[in-house]
């Protein structure tokens, strides 16, 4: 099991993700069982969520199950990466990545996270409550 990452859904999006980026980034996984390049890419996350030891949250959430949530982010493929920090969505990317990719993404949201720049002080709040 690893704590540093964790399945959301409608009812959970805004505590472990919109919240939880106010202490620690989050890296929203938006992916599909049946998508190949998701079914490389969540392990590859889901193994350096453990290696950065809780600087950054993963949360994962199924596209088929959560289509509000996929709309919302406007993923038109998958798997759609989405960086959160302080309640702001701050960076993404879509389809499968090498993990040096990985680790500049990461190390990047990490940084801004601790120092956030005026641009991301500025930026739309990232609210969920929005309808479709």
């Amino acid at each position: 099991m690893n704590r540093f990452a964790c399945d959301v859904d409608e009812a959970t999006f805004d505590e472990r993700v919109i919240a939880h980026s106010h202490a620690t980034p989050v890296v929203l996984d938006i992916g599909a069982e049946w998508c190949s390049p998701c079914r490389v890419l969540t392990p590859m996350l889901e193994k350096l969520a453990l290696a950065y030891e809780g600087q950054f949250l993963l949360a994962r959430v199924d596209a088929d199950e959560n289509m509000r949530i996929a709309g919302r982010h406007q993923a038109k493929g998958f798997p759609t990466v989405i960086a959160y920090s302080h309640g702001h969505i701050t960076d993404r990317f879509h389809g499968a990545q090498t993990e040096r990719f990985l680790r500049a993404f990461l190390d990047r949201l990490i940084s801004n996270h601790r120092a956030p720049s005026t641009a991301d002080q500025h930026a739309l709040p990232a609210s969920s409550k929005h309808t479709i």
